[in-house]
């Protein structure tokens, strides 16, 4: 592999890690209290997912394992996060972090897709919930990986 495609996995992966924090500082200081408030978390939500997911990519080109079948793209990458790649990579996620982003990638998907549909604040509050407590484990991950790349760059 070369050291400049790690370099600019790095270079993406310090930049991404900005916008998520900053997207969970939004999702922290939010409260659901009323409509409003709750879609404005709900577009809080969507977009650390989408943030995430932007990294993945990242992530799956870099190490030249890109998903090919659209109609489970999205489901797949993810997923693909979890697996240790024998002699490429180690795992990005661990399988806390991966149940709530799978929750994150599920709601995205509501999110994106429901014109008429009202968001349900308690239901709303739940995944920020959900996502506040496993925060340390996601940062956690998002460390490792980027040791992983560290490493790599001295190889």
């Amino acid at each position: 592999m070369k050291i400049e495609a790690i370099a600019l996995l790095m270079g993406y992966l310090a930049d991404q890690k900005e916008e998520i924090g900053k997207l969970f500082g939004e999702i922290k200081n939010t409260e659901p209290a009323g409509n409003v408030k709750t879609v404005y978390l709900g577009y809080f939500l969507h977009n650390l997912y989408c943030a995430f997911e932007d990294l993945f990519k990242e992530v799956a080109r870099t190490f030249e394992n890109q998903i090919n079948d659209s109609s489970i793209y999205h489901r797949e990458l993810l997923k693909r996060m979890t697996l240790e790649v024998p002699g490429i990579r180690p795992p990005f996620l661990s399988k806390e972090s991966y149940k709530i982003l799978d929750e994150l990638r599920r709601f995205r998907h509501t999110f994106r897709h429901a014109y008429t549909y009202e968001l349900d604040s308690t239901k709303v509050n739940d995944l920020k919930q959900k996502t506040l407590l496993v925060w340390d484990n996601i940062e956690s991950d998002i460390r490792n990986f980027e040791q992983f790349l560290k490493d790599k760059m001295k190889e």
